[in-house]
Parts: structure tokens; sequence; C-alpha cells
């Protein structure tokens, strides 16, 4: 054996087997394969089992449970002595774990204690995560996960995901079969360029992916092992990162052209070559200029989902649906007026305009000119339409040129104002009272992420509009008190729409997403929203019900994918409801034989 090794290593490799007592490092017991005393330059053979038992079982986080291992288990297991004698429950171990993480002062200390338990005991990570979505979605998620990311490289232990760099350029297929698993269902790529409001932080996006997966298996089921978070680390122009002596990835300038067309193209036929047809590809944080090309390109050949451009459109427009049950009237009813047009703002405003035409059957064309976008240069109007980008074309209208928002609200009169600036405090008070001297109840999003990036808080928004907006966010914020009501604003959180919206396609097979599956998801999800909710000026229903309203969401979206003879997956169904909620994936621990 050790000849074949040398054989493959070259003959002037150094091996443990010839080690030079004088030149190692003394220690070990019984160092049968003089591991202990190697140096750094000779090579040790990483010997494993392949079956998890005993001490390896303990560090296994799919099959770890602790001290919930049974009397039984721990003989049968080789468990034994490896565990204190006392055995608890799983809910008693979900309450000290939560009793320790309300101890940590910092959210990103909360982070990184939930990232060690996801790495240690898979299960138990879950089940936290289920039982207290409310209270642990800011921290898995936004805001939380955008400070993670910015110091990604510092927090680092072990790695989540695969990184796939430009060093594996004409290996990617190879780089995937790393990856222990095979049957991938759902797999979240970003390359870091756009991450949230943060802009470029390069490689450190993979927790960005890392979330959104541990979104999709806890509010919309899809199991664990089906999940693959991936970070393509083309460089980063982030001159910070780049110095950065923790940074953990490429430090090169970004690849752009045809070398960085030519890697994504190398990525995504190698992930149908190893996963096949039906793998679900979700695009995240890329920028503006690559994530409309990437979603163009492959959305005919590829199952592909842009969460930036397709999810926050479809969670937005399911707001707005249900803000008409509370104000009364439809879609076509009202103005819409954008600030910030890059791939959330274009996405959500065509998503309005589908919707808006498909209620009325009126061409999409004419439905757009209800819908204004102030980018950067002012109010995006038909003189401008040479100079923009494509994606920004179809909102140039008639009209006269403005340079900024408050001018825009004043002559366009909006009865809903939209944020997806990226940019903080954007919505002053001379807006939000703009809009409310025309509007009894406007409706104001503010949408942008992290909390620090978001247009106006919610206290803002309450006290400038005097209590009457209705209002929501992307990120959270507590409840205001407003001449002695209470309001409490609504988060147009994607993670209402994402997770559902990919146990439908899965669950259904799905071979490509098509426009109508993300009307579908959005009419389901406002469909979500109580009486209750409605009296609390919400137009979204609470976080607590999400794995119940994930379940309507992918019973919708498979819907409607077999109505558009997308779905693969045959016989269908009787009640996709039911089948929805038994495809879900458990946390509750399994007893071992």
């Amino acid at each position: 054996m050790e000849s074949t090794l040398k054989g493959i290593r070259g003959s002037d490799a150094p091996c443990v087997l010839d080690l030079d007592d004088a030149a190692t490092v003394a220690g070990g017991v019984e160092d049968t394969y003089g591991e202990d005393r190697a140096t750094e330059e000779q090579l040790v053979t990483p010997w494993t089992v392949s079956v998890a038992s005993g001490y390896n079982l303990l560090r296994d986080p799919r099959y770890n449970k602790g001290l919930a291992f049974t009397e039984r288990e721990r003989e049968t297991h080789y468990l034994r002595g490896l565990l204190p004698p006392a055995i608890v429950s799983q809910e008693l171990q979900e309450r000290k774990i939560m009793n320790n993480i309300r101890q940590y002062q910092l959210p990103l200390q909360r982070y990184m204690a939930l990232m060690d338990l996801q790495e240690g005991n898979e299960r138990l990570f879950y089940k936290l995560l289920i039982d207290n979505v409310e209270e642990l979605l800011p921290i898995v998620y936004t805001p939380t996960v955008g400070e993670a990311c910015q110091k990604y490289g510092s927090i680092f232990s072990r790695p989540q995901g695969l990184y796939i760099s430009l060093k594996e350029k004409g290996k990617i297929l190879e780089v995937l079969k790393n990856w222990p698993e095979r049957s991938i269902q759902v797999i979240v790529v970003t390359d870091g360029e756009r991450i949230l409001g943060l802009g470029d932080l390069g490689c450190q996006g993979m927790g960005i992916p890392v979330g959104k997966l541990s979104l999709y298996t806890a509010l919309g089921g899809v199991r664990p092992s089906a999940c693959l978070p991936i970070t393509l680390d083309v460089g980063t122009n982030n001159e910070e990162l780049l110095n950065d002596e923790f940074y953990i990835g490429l430090r090169q300038r970004r690849a752009t052209g045809q070398e960085y067309t030519d890697f994504l193209q190398e990525f995504m036929t190698a992930v149908k070559q190893n996963y096949g047809e039906k793998v679900l590809i979700q695009f995240e944080d890329f920028a503006n200029h690559n994530a409309f090309d990437l979603l163009a390109r492959y959305g005919t050949t590829h199952l592909v989902f842009n969460d930036d451009i397709q999810g926050t459109a479809s969670v937005v427009l399911a707001g707005l649906i249900a803000a008409q049950t509370l104000l009364g009237g439809s879609l076509a009813d009202h103005t819409y007026l954008f600030l910030g047009a890059g791939e959330a703002g274009t996405g959500i405003a065509e998503l309005i305009a589908l919707e808006i035409s498909r209620q009325t059957k009126a061409p999409i064309e004419e439905c757009r000119k209800k819908i204004w976008l102030v980018d950067s240069k002012g109010l995006i109007v038909s003189t401008r339409k040479e100079s923009l980008q494509h994606f920004k074309k179809p909102w140039a209208h008639e009209h006269k040129p403005l340079s900024n928002l408050l001018d825009a609200v004043n002559a366009i009169k909006p009865t809903v104002l939209i944020g997806t600036s990226g940019k903080g405090q954007t919505f002053t008070k001379d807006v939000v009272e703009a809009i409310s001297s025309f509007n009894e109840r406007p409706i104001i999003l503010a949408l942008s992420n992290p909390t620090s990036q978001s247009e106006c808080t919610a206290e803002q928004a309450y006290t400038w509009s005097k209590g009457q907006a209705v209002f929501a966010t992307g990120s959270p914020f507590d409840p205001v008190e407003y001449n002695g009501k209470i309001h409490v604003p609504g988060q147009a959180n994607n993670a209402y729409i994402f997770p559902g919206f990919g146990l439908g396609v899965v669950m259904s097979g799905a071979i490509r997403v098509h426009d109508d599956m993300l009307l579908a998801a959005s009419v389901a999800l406002a469909q979500q929203v109580t009486e209750e909710n409605f009296e609390k000026g919400l137009i979204y229903p609470p976080f607590s019900n999400i794995r119940k309203i994930s379940a309507h969401i992918a019973a919708s979206v498979a819907a409607k994918a077999y109505e558009l003879g997308l779905a693969s997956r045959r016989p269908r169904p009787k009640d996709l409801v039911k089948y929805a909620e038994s495809c879900m994936y458990s946390p509750i621990y399994r007893n071992y034989r």
C-alpha cells in the first residue's frame, strides 16, 4: 500500500513511514500511523470510518442527538462513556439553547452560536428555528446576516457549502462531485457582488446562500441534505477586503466580460449535468447588470429563479393585493412610484403590471403607465430612453424631467410609494408628508435591507403620516404607538415567498419557472392575511404561521405548474396542500436501531 501511495505522490515526497525521530515532534500513545510525530512537510493519510458510530456519531450533525440518545442507543452505538449519564428530551435541549442565545448581547454572537449549533446538531437547530421563527429570523437572515457577511472572514471556522473560484475553471463538474450529497433539489448561488445593500463582499457573501437555505428547510420544509449553498468566487473590487488579512477569497479584481460569461456557462452546464433538469437554481445578490442577463439567458434552459427580482416582486405584490382588502378597490386604481430602479424595483414593477393586466385584460404596455420609477438621476422619462439600461426602458414614460423624489411625488401624486434604493433615510419627512397630503391612507413600503438602509423607520412613517400610512418594510421594526393607537409594521420579507415557492417547484417536479407561478404565490400569500391582521394595519400574516403559509403557497405554485404543463411528477396529488405538508422535513429526533 505505501509503495502505491509513494507512486502517486512521487518518489521524492516525504512519507510518515520514513520518519526521522530527531526531526519530529514527540507525542502520541500507540501512534500507529506516525501522525502525531509527523513534521509539516511529511504527508499523512486522513483515515476515516464509513459508518457513524460512537465518537464519530456525536460529531455527525445529521444524526447527533447530544444528551437525547436513549440508554438503548448508547449501548447499541458505542456511546457509553462518551456522554454524561443524564438523558434529556429535545424540548429541554431547545429551552437550554434558547436561554443561552438570549444571554448574548450582540446579534452577531447569536448568529455565530446558531451556526455552531447547525454544524453540531442539525435537527435541534431546525427545531429551534421553526419553534422560535419570529425571534430567530432576524438573526439567521436580515439584518444580522449582513453583518455576518461583512465579517465572514473573521468569524469563519468551518466551511459550509461549495466555494467555486476561478481556480476551478475547467474543473467545475469535478468540484460539484466533491459534494457528498447526490440528490440535490435546491441550489442557492451568489457571486457576492451586491450583498443586500452592503455592496461587493466577494467570497464572504456565502452567508447569504447558507442563510437562505436554512430558511428553505425551516420555513418551506425542503430537507437539508437536498440543499446546496454555492459561492462563485470571481474576485472582488472591494479594496478593504483585498487588503484584509482575514479575507477568505481570491485576492484579485472581479472577472468581467467573456471570462465571467464563460465561467457562469460552465457552472450552469455542470449543475445540469450533475444534478439533472429539475434542480432549482436560485440566483442571489448578483449585481444588476448580471442578474437580468443570467435570468434571461438561462430561464428557458434551466429551472432558475432570482429572489431579488422575482421573490421580492412576489412578496410585495402579495402585500399590495392584501392592502386592497384593507382599503377597498383594485390594483388598477393606484398610481405607483418607486425609488430605485434596479433588479428589485423593476422586478416588482413588472409583476404589478402583469397582475393588473391579468385582472383588467388590458395590454401590459398600458398597465406599465401606472408605474413610475426614480433612479439616481431622477424620474425615468422618455427623453432619457437612449441612455437607459435595457431593464429600465419599459418604464420611460412621457413627462418632463424631474431630478428628485420629492418633486416626483408632488408631480405624479402616487397612492403607493415603494423604496428599493438601498439607501437609508431617503423617504424624508417632506416626502412622507407630501404623499399623505393627497392620500387618506398612503401605502408606503420601505424595502431596502438591512435595517440601516431602510428608506425610513416605522416610527417616522407613522409619525409623519399622522398614523395614516399602510406601512411595511424589508427589515423588522418594533410596533409604534401614535396618538394612543398601536401600529404594527408589516415585514415584506422574501422569506414569506421563496421557501414555499421552492417547495411547490420541487414537489411538482417543475422543469421551468413561469411568471404565472409567481402571481399564484402572491395571491396565496395575500389570502393568508386574516381580519385580525387587518385590524392591526398589517398586510402580511405573522411569521408564527409560516409553515402553514408555505404549504398553501407551495400548493398554489404546484397547481399552476400542472396547469401550465410544466410539472413532471405524475399523477397530480388530489389535495396539494396536504401533500405539501406531508413533504415537509420534520426536525424531530429519529429513533436509531
